[in-house]
């Protein structure tokens, strides 16, 4: 989620050179409050267990490996 927010942001707010901190930081809060108040949403294309079944590698099912160490 952060990675999509951070690649709004920079679409939205950050597509040009801010010179001056100050001006960046009031630019930021501004988008942050401008995004909160919207309620943007994001809409997930699979659910937990499709992505659990697709990066199982990336991502075990942390249940199973704590109820397998309990058997040892």
């Amino acid at each position: 989620m952060v990675e999509i927010e951070i690649g709004v942001l920079r679409r939205q707010c950050l597509d040009r050179r801010i010179g001056e901190r100050d001006v960046l930081v009031s630019e930021i809060e501004a988008w942050q409050r401008q995004r909160n108040a919207s309620g943007a949403r994001i809409k997930w294309r699979f659910t937990t267990e499709k992505a659990r079944t697709k990066l199982a590698r990336v991502y075990p099912d942390v249940a199973k490996e704590s109820n397998h160490c309990d058997a040892d």
